[in-house]
């Protein structure tokens, strides 16, 4: 029977505190953020100084099952209707940029400049990737996320035109599946997501199934599939 790898730089996601925190401190840069993941460990910073920078594994963890996302029929008619156009890997700053700003949440938000810096640094070596949805020509809205092998962590969606956000993670697990990924990472459930299909699992589980998850052969590819 395997054993989950250790980490190069943090303790193991079981030690977090009740909370979920893992580790204060570190660098947001890509074996940092790469290693993080492949052992169920994402960043989330309480303030924009990168020396304090606070890693989470929280218990239970959330995810959507790619067999299990459910899109209302509203949402399906609208993905039909010729009302957006949607591409992935196109405008990964416009995306990002957006789920900064949009929504309320200039100013707010947990995407302080180095975190987006460093996920745009990661999206240019191939590790993350956006799906964008476009009204008119613009960005209408999108979502991104880390991809390593059969793991897809979502972080982030945002949209300036109703249903943009819906469309794109529509979009993107018909694209996940279609490439035969098997994890879905949302981290938390919300009330959102909930309706989407989100379902909460132990972090045991949700461990034992990235370990299965990340050592397979699976690629993002450079054109959506849907």
């Amino acid at each position: 029977m395997n054993t989950f790898p250790t980490s190069r730089f943090f303790p193991p996601a079981e030690t977090a505190d009740r909370d979920g925190m893992v580790a204060v401190g570190g660098r947001l840069t890509p074996p940092w953020l790469l290693d993080a993941y492949r052992h169920g460990i994402f960043p989330w910073p309480f303030t924009s100084d990168v020396s304090l920078m606070t890693w989470w594994s929280p218990d239970p963890r959330a995810i959507i099952e790619l067999d299990g996302f459910h899109a209302s029929r509203r949402l399906l008619r609208t993905c039909r209707s010729g009302k957006f156009s949607v591409t992935c890997d196109v405008d990964f700053p416009g995306v990002i940029r957006g789920c900064a700003s949009e929504n309320g949440r200039a100013g707010a938000s947990w995407l302080f400049p180095a975190m987006i810096q460093a996920y745009t640094r990661l999206f240019e070596l191939g590790h993350a990737h956006s799906i964008e949805v476009w009204h008119n020509g613009l960005l209408a809205g999108g979502t991104y996320g880390v991809s390593l092998g059969g793991l897809f962590a979502a972080e982030s969606k945002f949209y300036r035109v109703r249903d943009a956000s819906k469309v794109a993670l529509v979009y993107l697990v018909a694209h996940l599946l279609a490439r035969g990924y098997r994890l879905f990472d949302i981290q938390q459930r919300t009330p959102h997501t909930a309706r989407l299909g989100a379902v909460e699992i132990p972090r045991q589980v949700y461990l034992r199934r990235l370990q299965e998850a990340a050592d397979l052969p699976v690629t993002f590819g450079t054109h959506l599939e849907y």
